[in-house]
């Protein structure tokens, strides 16, 4: 056996010398035939122990000033399920460990002045613990991580490295917690500390919460002039499974016998608690100094003994190849520090969770917090903490404890014992004292009923079932390609409806959100869409799905139907406080086709109302890859979606609630509280005036008809295609002059948006589009049309019109996408309003509406945005919103037209008033739709290597000022968005941009945006193609789609 392709990995793997080092040591203890167990007959009882009680050294604040404090947080707690950092899980209200570790150090901090602390992750928890305490807590951050090293699985069979090709981060795993010192010396970190007059290092777990500095055992250990101090304690029947303190027969040495160097017929001798009195709890105390001079003598590690674990190389999948784990102990030094002691502290210094026993103790009333932010035992325990002995099976992943505990957690204050056989729901209702038994053989979940039990044995086997309420895991694998963009997941209708398709990607999706905090049991679940096909079914797949995953309650829109900006405003509006959402699933594909051979679309709304972030859409993607098994309840009854009215489900004491809710009241309601509702509705009275409104047979036509025909009086004929159809009547429904064909016909234009002849025909004043999900739209005055860049910028500089603003003392800021043409930014620089430039991906304009709420930053708001795509909005909701804009610029018409005896001021006359006092910027959008996405792709790889050279070149009649890669450094969380589309920006403020969409359903969508600014009067009023034909040819050579795609012709021109 080899060590060469060991080292080879992990050389290219990054490891530093003295991680590859250490892990040859371990490995040659391997290959020698050596098992890593530490026989019985080798050890004794170690000798009875200094406990803290006994400690005479006066307590020395001084002594701070040459300490660190370090966490040891690398471990994923996968056995326990998880798969990020352990240190991210709830474990006391909305506390994680690593919440606590941080108050624990703040509050030290506040105390003793500047304590250093640092924590070591692994390659596994570094990102999740960084991004998590950069934003909880940034003061802490600086010079925080240390990296623990990675090693290689081995192959059980060759002592090989082990490969996963689904997923090659399953080939490495982490070499224990003695790694310590190898990643001490390999960082740098040793050398660092020693450098600064460090002397001392406290080292505990990151899910030790009791095991804060002490200025007692400090101050010990410094008298005692020891290299190395272990903290004990006395073992008790919960700890004689651990390992113990014992002392070596040949030298007398204290040593560690973790369990995994127990052999099987040395176990019982291994929990005899009161012959081995003493584990490691795994609170070290190290003497920097003496450890430099033990790795020098060693030549950069410390030898430590081999523990020898076995895995399969995907821990989710038992069937995946077998694999040796080779770790260390760093309670194993103990034998490598001559000299070395140990003390028993009190348990108060122990709090550690390992498996789901300890983080239902901990979770209990059982245990509380102190004012320095300790878990300590409750005094009304009694001094003994309850023994707790969960069904092994049935309750050794977290999810499936928290299943168990949807109803709330059980009082066991009182509780000597509580022993589980089985799957056992309980509730907050159910306290118990004594010594309580639940046994529950069959093979279904089995209810406790929420009641005192005080030493007693319960056999629930007979008990009622859940009925409907039962769910039922069901096997799967994973499906390729469910990475959701900036607008979700979407795919042909035909891969949705797949076996499991949608399922795993809902539960992916649950599992997600759940890991990042979100209590689904209390709380609302929303469901809607936009109509199109496959919808129906959807939606009662994704109840019976949430009912399974421990959600109590969902929301429905009538019929299914729910606009995208209508969810954001349920979400934040719809109530009471004990009912608001926590979130949404939206079934849409936008403004993409629908029906069995067109698109559909799943994206996940949070409960600001908004797309989820990228941390959670990243982790739902990763959740796909790995997923196994999802749950549902296949007998929970099917919903009638066709009334508003409450299904309520009731079995053995659990109760499901679900409302099918109105599909337009919410957000009119809140619509009608942002405008002028009288004004309009004047504006719409006037004999002068006519408007037509196209849904394209979306979701907006129930919304259309609620605002104008309902509250306005109109008649249904001004509403155009507002039936929704789940084909959208066999039409596209994106509101643009290519495809709002019926519209842009009535109001007397061609799909270039130039005037047609109407000479016997009445054309409407004023017309609107939306697209299929109700979110985007197409402003159109009489046979004129309002580009979306233009209407972002009117609406901005009349939005003082609008009560939303003139009531909370007018406009503050403005946002636009990249590619969206600068007139707003004029109108920001007249108003003197704050002006953003961000990628494409509402989420942007999302952090910028929360900045003060959610992040605690500067308010932006009210703050107005839009994209060039059609979407405009405000901070009213956090999705652009159709709608919205209709009334916005209805509003505008109103006050414009406020004396009825005056001639109707149009649509034209305004924009044309805008282009007078701010000039106008010429702007056309080509639209390559359904190209090849590696040739489409190729092509902006080369515009993005050609930008150097096409900087300060001159093409045709202009020159490029400067070519570039847009870059997005987001003021609100410090996120930076790279690639975000190829821009050539000329000399004289013309703009040319290039972008890959990333919400079409199959194929790829080049856009190229070409933008002109004119300030001369006298060419405000050129037809657009005309003022930018040149620049369009320009666009089309830079890019050489033709030559890449196969073609310069675009499918679609706005």
């Amino acid at each position: 056996m080899s060590f060469d392709p060991i080292r080879a990995k992990m050389t290219a793997g990054g490891c530093s010398p003295s991680a590859i080092s250490a892990f040859e040591a371990t490995f040659n203890s391997l290959s020698s035939g050596a098992t890593g167990q530490i026989p019985e007959s080798t050890i004794g009882p170690s000798p009875d122990l200094m406990h803290y009680d006994d400690i005479e050294a006066k307590a020395d604040v001084e002594l701070l000033s040459e300490t660190v404090v370090l966490k040891l947080n690398g471990g994923l707690g996968t056995g326990m399920g998880l798969d990020k950092a352990k240190s991210l899980l709830k474990v006391k209200g909305e506390d994680t460990f690593l919440d606590l570790a941080a108050k624990q150090i703040m509050d030290m901090k506040t105390k003793y002045g500047d304590v250093k602390f640092m924590l070591m992750n692994s390659f596994s928890t570094s990102k999740d613990t960084m991004d998590y305490l950069e934003k909880r807590y940034p003061s802490l951050v600086d010079g925080l991580e240390m990296m623990q090293n990675k090693v290689p699985k081995l192959d059980a069979t060759t002592f090989e490295p082990a490969t996963c090709p689904t997923n090659p981060d399953n080939e490495w795993c982490p070499p224990g917690h003695g790694d310590l010192y190898a990643a001490l010396v390999g960082s740098g970190a040793l050398d660092s500390l020693l450098s600064k007059g460090i002397k001392y290092m406290s080292v505990s777990n990151s899910d030790n919460l009791g095991a804060t500095m002490d200025l007692s055992l400090l101050s010990h250990f410094a008298a005692t002039d020891a290299p190395f101090m272990m903290e004990c304690c006395v073992r008790t029947e919960n700890d004689k499974k651990g390992g113990h303190l014992a002392s070596r027969n040949s030298d007398s040495q204290l040593i560690l016998r973790e369990s995994a160097m127990c052999a099987e017929e040395d176990e019982k001798e291994f929990q005899n608690i009161d012959k081995y009195k003493y584990f490691n709890t795994n609170n070290l105390w190290i003497r920097l100094d003496k450890l430099k001079e033990i790795v020098s003598k060693f030549g950069g590690f410390i030898p430590l003994p081999m523990i020898k674990n076995k895995k399969t190389v995907d821990p989710k999948d038992d069937q995946s190849q077998k694999v040796i784990q080779l770790e260390t102990a760093m309670g194993a030094a103990i034998e490598v520090f001559r000299g070395a002691t140990a003390i028993v502290v009190p348990r108060t210094r122990f709090a550690p969770v390992k498996k789901c026993d300890d983080l239902l103790l901990l979770r209990s009333d059982a245990y509380i917090i102190t004012d320095d932010f300790r878990p300590v035992l409750n005094p009304e325990c009694g001094g003994s903490a309850p023994i707790i002995s969960l069904d092994k099976k049935k309750y050794k992943l977290v999810g499936q404890l928290e299943a168990c505990l949807r109803g709330g957690l059980p009082s066991l204050v009182k509780c000597s014992r509580l022993t589980i056989t089985g799957e056992v729901w309980m509730t907050r209702k159910c306290v118990f004292s004594g010594d309580v038994s639940f046994n529950n053989m069959s093979d279904e979940p089995k209810l406790l009923p929420g009641r005192p039990y005080s030493d007693t044995k319960v056999d629930l086997t007979a008990a009622p079932g859940l009925g409907p309420l039962k769910p039922t895991i069901v096997k799967t694998s994973p499906k390729e390609g469910q990475k959701p963009g900036t607008s979700g997941l979407r795919k042909k209708t035909k891969v949705f409806t797949q076996e499991n398709y949608l399922e795993n990607f809902v539960q992916s999706t649950f599992n997600a959100i759940v890991a990042a905090g979100t209590d689904i049991t209390t709380g609302t679940l929303l469901i809607g869409g936009d109509g199109r096909y496959f919808n129906p079914e959807a939606i009662q797949t994704i109840t019976k799905m949430a009912v399974a995953n421990g959600v109590s309650r969902v929301w429905i829109g009538e019929n299914g139907l729910l606009s995208t900006p209508a969810v954001s405003a349920i979400i934040r509006e719809q109530g009471p406080t004990w009912k608001k959402a926590f979130g949404a699933f939206i079934l849409t594909a936008s403004h993409n086709p629908g029906g069995p051979e067109e698109d559909f679309g799943i994206k996940y709304n949070c409960e600001n109302g908004g797309p989820a972030q990228e941390f959670l859409t990243d982790a739902m993607f990763e959740n796909t890859k790995t997923i196994t098994q999802y749950s549902i309840c296949k007998s929970f009854p099917t919903i009638d979606l066709s009334k508003v009215g409450a299904t309520r489900v009731e079995k053995a004491g659990l109760e499901v609630n679900v409302e099918v809710v109105s599909t337009a009241s919410t957000h009119v309601a809140l619509l009608e509280s942002i405008f002028d509702f009288p004004a309009i509705q004047k504006l719409l009275d006037r004999p002068d005036f006519t408007m037509i409104y196209d849904s394209m047979h979306g979701v907006n036509g129930p919304y259309a008809r609620e605002v104008f025909c309902k509250r306005f009086g109109l008649s249904e004929d001004t509403m155009m295609n507002s039936v929704p159809k789940d084909d959208f009547n066999g039409g596209h429904a994106d509101p643009n002059l290519t495809y709002a064909k019926e519209l842009i016909a009535v109001c007397g234009l061609d799909k270039k948006g130039l005037k047609i002849g109407m000479t016997d025909k009445q054309v409407p004043d004023f017309g609107a589009a939306a697209d299929g999900d109700g979110d985007r739209n197409m402003i159109l005055g009489k046979q004129f049309f309002v580009t979306p860049s233009d209407s972002l910028a009117i609406i901005a500089a009349n939005s003082n019109k609008i009560p939303f603003f003139s009531a909370q003392g007018g406009l503050k800021s403005v946002a636009r996408s990249m590619p969206t043409s600068g007139a707003v930014d004029l109108v920001a620089k007249d108003l003197n309003l704050s002006l953003f430039e961000t990628p494409t991906g509402w989420k942007f304009f999302g952090n910028l509406m929360d900045s003060k709420d959610l992040f605690g930053g500067k308010d932006y708001t009210p703050l107005i945005c839009g994209e060039e795509s059609f979407g405009t909005g405000s901070n009213h909701i956090r999705e652009k919103d159709g709608i919205w804009a209709v009334l916005a610029w209805l509003n505008i018409l109103a006050a414009a037209n406020s004396k009825p005896n005056k001639p109707l001021t149009s649509v034209e006359d305004i924009v044309k008033a805008h282009w007078k006092k701010y000039g106008r910027n010429y702007y056309v959008r080509y639209d390559f739709e359904g190209v090849d996405k590696a040739a489409a792709t190729a092509m902006m790889a080369k515009m993005g290597e050609m930008r150097e050279a096409n900087t300060n070149k001159a093409v045709g009649a202009y020159t490029i000022a400067t070519a570039d890669i847009f870059e997005y450094n987001d003021p609100v969380d410090g996120s930076v968005s790279k690639n975000q589309g190829v821009r050539f920006l000329m000399a004289d403020g013309s703009r040319v941009i290039f972008r890959l969409s990333g919400t079409a359903g199959s194929g790829a969508t080049v856009r190229m945006y070409i933008e002109k600014y004119e300030a001369d009067k006298e060419k405000l009023h050129l037809n657009v193609l005309d003022a930018v034909g040149d620049l369009i040819a320009v666009g089309l050579s830079l890019c050489d789609i033709k030559g890449f795609c196969g073609t310069d012709v675009p499918t679609v021109i706005t």
